[in-house]
């Protein structure tokens, strides 16, 4: 168990590292309650219109998962190409798949800290072993909780090969190499869209920075918008403009990052 306190994340299908620790959820709430009131002050100021702003929080809680659970996608890809570098070298040494696997919780351990994702799946995969399970079921199990498709194919492979008895080091080596490839891409891509990550930021609070500016200068200049129909509607219109906005940068980003 981790040092830590930790919670599930978000979303409860999402079990194999989806421990989050307690205090980044809670900066993920106090920001989510920072927005909102942001909002409602901002295209309001009432505070009536703090509880339908809540959907700003909302949205910002959801992307804050999905960030999340990509860094966590990433760290755990990197764990298993590790783990299964470290069961092909025991392999080459002479030991069994099965004693290979249960090996390479030492070197998960030394290298990513005790109670990382890895660890925690190779103690289970080991209580699976003691129980009789086969080790092409309980790597199954382990890529379905993973949600990741590199995971899944290594185990649909890895019962192939050991069913016919194919060379399962050199699958191994393949499907290394394979992960690798995927992980220099994507931090390519990061490294390319970092810049652009950037400008969308300092857009995304432009509008309320040109406001706070304005009525520094001019207080009261922005009364007229507040406190009647029309300013309302006004108003409103506003925000689902911005926030369709924001939702098409983060699509167009998404995609991207997919696409490459």
């Amino acid at each position: 168990m981790s040092r830590s306190l930790r919670l599930r994340d978000y979303s409860p299908n999402r079990s194999l590292g989806s421990g989050v620790p307690l205090m980044e959820i809670l900066q993920d709430l106090g920001k989510g309650l920072l927005i909102t009131g942001v909002f409602a002050f901002f295209f309001y100021r009432s505070l009536w219109a703090f509880p339908p702003m809540s959907l700003a929080g909302w949205l910002y809680l959801q992307r804050s998962r999905h960030h999340r659970r990509r860094r966590r996608d990433r760290q755990l890809l990197v764990q298993f190409k590790e783990c299964i570098q470290a069961v092909a070298a025991s392999m080459r040494a002479g030991y069994a798949v099965e004693n290979a696997f249960l090996d390479s919780i030492a070197d998960i351990r030394s290298m990513f800290g005790e109670g990382c994702a890895m660890e925690r799946e190779l103690r289970q995969l080991r209580q699976g072993l003691s129980n009789n399970v086969t080790l092409e079921t309980l790597l199954k199990e382990m890529g379905q909780r993973s949600g990741l498709e590199e995971m899944r194919e290594f185990a649909e492979v890895f019962a192939i090969a050991k069913r016919n008895g194919g060379s399962i080091p050199v699958m191994i080596d393949a499907a290394s190499c394979s992960i690798s490839r995927r992980l220099e891409v994507e931090e390519e891509m990061e490294t390319l869209l970092s810049a652009r990550r950037l400008e969308q930021r300092v857009m995304n609070a432009m509008p309320f920075l040109i406001v706070w500016y304005v009525e520094t200068g001019n207080p009261g200049y922005f009364d007229m918008l507040y406190g009647n129909p029309a300013g309302i509607a006004l108003m409103t219109a506003c925000m689902g403009v911005y926030l369709a906005a924001y939702a098409l940068s983060e699509w167009i980003f998404d995609k991207t990052f997919k696409e490459g």
